[in-house]
């Protein structure tokens, strides 16, 4: 599963928990409740963990991108060494997105 879907499917947890949370509360069902309040819980909790796989994933980009940049511009391809700067910029950009 990827980490989008992941993400997808927690929110979607998080949505329910709070509806059935919240319809519990409505009709005095201490127990749907607590199931709710714990769905949407579990829900945070994979979103969370998406987006702590993909910050992974762009500091792995990150560091790629500027080791190919720094070998460019030691053998003086600025091709590569341009490639490994969008690279190491792409991880950066994804790191960031995955914070929030």
């Amino acid at each position: 599963m990827s980490n989008s879907s992941l993400k997808n499917e927690g929110k979607g947890e998080e949505l329910g928990g709070k509806i059935k949370a919240g319809v519990g509360k409505l009709i005095g069902s201490e127990q749907m409740e607590a199931e709710g309040r714990a769905k949407e819980i579990e829900g945070k909790a994979k979103q969370e963990a998406a987006k702590g796989a993909e910050r992974v994933k762009g500091k792995v980009q990150e560091a790629f991108g500027a080791a190919k940049n720094r070998v460019g511009a030691a053998l003086d391809d600025e091709q590569m060494e341009a490639e490994g700067r969008a690279k190491e910029i792409e991880g950066e950009k994804r790191q960031e997105a995955n914070r929030k």
